[in-house]
């Protein structure tokens, strides 16, 4: 049985990818300092398993602390090696990641990105742990010119967020090219996750106040606030952003697909697009939203936003080809998932 540490594990991506990684047979240590996401989701995730009569006590664990904090990361190792125990791989999904929010804040998007990235990076090493799943974004991208992102695209992130990323897929492949480790490393650039479990127990569930438009056009319909379009004048078929929407199911099998590839492959590195492979406007989503749910969207469009793209659509037969991975959950679906976590968690895991 391979034990597995999730940095950042009871987050949107990260709660999700636990459940992939324990309905593999997987044991799962979790990281997380709670300054985004909520324990919770922690108990949400044994309900459900619990509903299939299946006792996952023994195999989820829980470590609050701070990446900042390497004495913190050294003290997990520790604990788990003097239980008789190692770390096979990471899956590193721990930071900030907001946009707008990075474009105003870069200092602090700097020093939880990539100071802490750092530190993992080095406590791994010292414990001989080599093997890493890298959450990386789309963003790294900037603005392309191509339909469709081949993970070859010219890098040029155009925001502080995407500068994080970019300086830590940078770092680990530095890692890698030593001559004197040997590193098994797969970096997700994924688009945009969306949607949640279908059991509507876990779901995005924000602290601070929502940055991505998933959460944004749910609380709109819920609260009937009105939902803020920024931009109406991109060069689209709408006017409307374009993105490439992925349910997060989907994306925690990719990682767990990535993680199993690292296992059965020797000293790889490899970059990988996670996205369905078609583009939505933002006009779409909410059409899409509405009609699936039978429920308003109300709206107002408002100026661009700082550190936005036009558009953003994967190329994903690589991680196809090499993974065999493949997104199942359509738009509708995603959609429906996402409301009914709403309707069955109006304040979220408060």
């Amino acid at each position: 049985m391979k034990r597995i540490l999730v940095t950042g594990g009871t987050g949107y991506i990260g709660s999700h990818t636990c459940v992939s990684l324990l309905e593999s047979g997987k044991e799962v240590y979790i990281l997380d300092s709670l300054t985004n996401s909520n324990k919770t989701s922690i108990d949400k995730i044994k309900l459900i398993f619990s509903k299939r009569n299946i006792d996952i006590s023994n195999k989820l664990h829980f470590f609050k602390g701070d990446l900042r904090d390497k004495e913190f990361i050294d003290s997990v190792f520790e604990k788990i090696k003097k239980q008789g125990n190692s770390i096979d791989g990471v899956i590193h999904f721990a930071g900030l990641k907001a946009v707008a929010e990075s474009v105003n804040y870069p200092l602090q998007y700097w020093e939880n990105n990539v100071i802490g990235s750092f530190n993992l990076f080095k406590s791994m090493l010292e414990n001989n742990c080599k093997t890493i799943v890298f959450s990386s974004s789309a963003t790294v991208y900037g603005n392309p010119k191509d339909e469709l992102l081949k993970e070859t695209a010219d890098i040029n992130p155009i925001n502080t967020y995407g500068s994080t990323k970019f300086t830590v897929e940078n770092l680990l492949k530095n890692i890698f090219e030593t001559k004197t480790d040997k590193w098994n490393v797969a970096i997700l650039r994924y688009f945009n996750p969306i949607g949640a479990h279908v059991s509507g127990l876990i779901g995005e569930n924000p602290i601070s106040k929502p940055n991505n438009i998933f959460p944004l056009i749910i609380n709109a319909a819920y609260e009937k606030n009105k939902l803020k379009v920024f931009g109406n004048d991109w060069p689209t078929y709408d006017g409307t952003c374009i993105r490439d929407y992925i349910h997060v199911s989907d994306l925690a099998e990719g990682h767990l697909k990535a993680l199993d590839f690292l296992f059965k492959n020797n000293n790889q590195l490899i970059n990988l697009n996670i996205g369905t492979g078609k583009g939505y406007s933002v006009l779409d989503l909410i059409k899409t939203f509405e009609t699936v749910n039978n429920v308003k969207v109300p709206f107002i469009f408002s100026n661009r936003r700082d550190g936005d793209s036009c558009k953003l659509i994967a190329n994903n037969l690589k991680a196809k080809q090499l993974l065999s991975w493949y997104p199942l959950k359509s738009l509708e679906e995603m959609c429906l998932d996402g409301w009914r976590w709403k309707l069955m968690n109006p304040r979220g895991y408060s």
